[in-house]
This record gives structure tokens, C-alpha cells and sequence, in this order.
């Protein structure tokens, strides 16, 4: 691939940085990733990724757009409400960046379906809000080998880890949580949460995608940062593998 005048202008300050460089963005041009929830986190994920020049999107979520999603789901306006949330998204990232192609898949995905889904992504970026779903997507990000960025947020906290359980002393997300399928979820419309928190989880987990395709810096797998808005305060504890995790077997 030979970038044209107007992508070496469009992404010329990733171009510029050594760890990226023409190549890196011609292989991210040529990178698909798939985007679990097109929510609060899922908003940001979508429009830096597609900023970035990912070549293609696959973004899967099976809501509309509600008045209350608006205070921190920056891809849609009051206008978009009760519209498909994948319809909303898919014409923002073509406002945003012709380079990219957006597939949307309207639908839930479940543990029957995650590794249909997912195949042939290079990364993918969960920003989902249920843990029936995590679970899912993360089993079958292990089994077809693909980097899995994780990011939650509740309240004023949030978390975020990059996943490769398949290898011997990588961590997979179950190696984290457990394996309790029957764990209540408490959503935001139960407990709140902050609106630019979301963003900031999103913004990361961007750019840890991006890190995954192109890597840079430091390999950060197997590491959990965990960000505390009240205190003002980012941590990063190292996550073991769980020798009794499915992943180990």
C-alpha cells in the first residue's frame, strides 16, 4: 500500500513519529478492529480510531440512542435519539474519515456467536457494560488469539488492561474476575457515573488498540491501571495468570 498525497497530509503527525512512521500507518490503514458497545466508552474508542485511520471498523451493538445516554456518549446528539446506535455511528466515522470501512453488526453478542463476530479482527476493544457479555468476549478472544483491550468505569473509577491469555504467562480477563457468569451487573443508571470518565477509558483504550497493531513503548499486557477521579490518582498493579483459569489449561 502506497499512501496518497492527502493520507500523508490526513496523518502526517503520526507519520512523523518514529514508532509509527508510513508504515505504521499503512498498517493500520490495512487493520481491522472490533468495538464491543458503542457506548460512553465505545464513542470515544470510535472516533479515535477512526481518526487514527484504522482501516476497518466493526462495531457491535444492538441499542438505540436514549435522552440519557447524551451526557457522556459523545457520538450522538439529541437529534439521533431512538435512532440504531451502529446507524448513528456508521455515519459519523464516513463524516469523519472516507479511509475507513465501517461494518455494523445490529445484534447482542453472546457466547454463541463472540467467535463468529470477532474472526479476523486484529484487535479487539471491549467497552460493554454487562459481564455476561465480558466473559464471552473474552473467551473467544483467547481462543482466536486476537489482543483484547478491556476498559470499565463506574462512578469515578475505571480500569483498563490489555489481554493475550493464550500465551503461558499472559493473563486473560477471566484470570481476573473469575468465572461467575451469575454475577449481578450494576449499570449507571443504577450508581451514575461521570460522563468525561468515559472518555478518558476510551480515549486509552484507543490508544492501546492502536499500540497493538503498531506496537510502541513499553508491552503492557498482563498489567491493570486503574484510575481514581476522586483522588486524582492513576495506578498500575501487574495481573498474574490464574493457574486454575480456563486459559492455562
Amino acid at each position: 500500500m502506497t499512501l496518497t498525497d492527502t493520507q500523508l497530509e490526513r496523518y502526517a503527525r503520526h507519520i512523523i513519529l518514529k514508532e509509527i512512521g508510513g508504515a505504521g500507518q499503512q498498517t493500520l490503514l490495512s487493520a481491522t478492529v472490533a468495538v464491543i458497545g458503542a457506548g460512553g466508552i465505545g464513542s470515544p474508542v470510535i472516533q479515535y480510531l477512526a481518526a487514527a485511520g484504522i482501516g476497518t471498523l466493526r462495531v457491535i451493538d444492538d441499542d438505540h440512542v436514549s435522552l440519557s445516554n447524551l451526557q457522556r456518549q459523545t457520538l450522538f446528539t439529541t437529534r439521533d435519539v431512538d435512532t440504531r446506535k451502529v446507524v448513528v455511528a456508521a455515519n459519523a466515522v464516513q463524516r469523519l474519515n472516507p479511509d475507513v470501512s465501517f461494518h455494523p453488526i445490529d445484534s447482542r453478542l453472546t457466547a454463541a456467536n463472540a467467535q463468529e463476530i470477532l474472526s479476523g479482527a486484529d484487535v479487539i476493544v471491549d467497552g460493554c457494560d454487562n459481564f455476561a457479555t465480558r466473559l464471552a468476549v473474552s473467551d473467544a478472544a483467547t481462543a482466536l488469539r486476537i489482543p483484547l483491550v478491556s476498559a470499565a468505569v463506574g462512578q469515578f473509577d475505571g480500569q483498563l488492561a490489555v489481554y493475550r491469555g493464550w500465551e503461558k504467562r499472559s493473563p486473560c480477563y477471566r484470570c481476573l474476575v473469575g468465572d461467575d457468569p451469575d454475577r449481578p451487573d450494576v449499570s449507571c443508571a443504577d450508581q451514575g457515573v461521570m460522563g468525561a470518565l468515559t472518555g478518558v477509558l476510551g480515549s486509552l483504550a484507543a490508544l492501546e488498540a492502536i499500540r497493538a497493531i503498531v506496537p510502541f513503548g513499553d508491552d503492557v499486557a498482563g498489567k491493570l491501571l486503574l484510575i481514581d477521579a476522586l483522588a486524582f490518582r492513576f495506578r498500575t498493579i501487574t495481573l498474574p495468570k490464574d493457574s486454575a483459569c480456563r486459559c492455562a489449561a
